[in-house]
């Protein structure tokens, strides 16, 4: 094999290499997340298998993804159903009650006795939109 085309084919494989690298780099960006404090009722079953359901707020908030505290104890996996009332702006003339499901992916106790729970919850494709008036 002569040099020249050693060369070529060491180019060829680098610029693959180069490729797969950005499209893994660009499949890792996750979306943006808002963080903003948005009225939210959430519903599912508890660690011990019983209803709940729990007013808290929003911390953040992308098209992935959802983080918020609650008193109630839940595990990762857990399937739960959030409401978020969003407010009336001068872009929004009426207000609107977002619903959306998801299930939990993290969960930390942010006190000593884990009376609260910072958990956030990878959100499903589906959504429906209510008029809340």
């Amino acid at each position: 094999m002569q040099t020249t085309e050693r060369l070529e084919i060491i180019g060829r494989n680098m610029n693959m290499n180069i490729e797969s690298v950005q499209s893994a780099s660009m499949a890792g960006k996750r979306e943006r997340a808002f963080e903003l404090s948005l009225p939210a009722r959430v519903t599912g079953l508890d660690a011990v298998g019983r209803k709940f359901e729990e007013c808290t707020e929003i911390c953040s908030i992308s098209a992935q993804e959802a983080s918020f505290r609650l008193q109630t104890r839940l595990m990762i996996g857990s399937k739960v159903l959030l409401n978020l009332d969003i407010p009336r702006t001068i872009i929004l003339e009426k207000p609107l009650r977002l619903l959306l499901s998801g299930t939990v992916v993290f969960v930390k106790s942010e006190d000593s006795r884990g009376r609260k729970q910072y958990l956030a919850a990878r959100l499903d494709r589906g959504y429906k939109l209510q008029s809340n008036s």
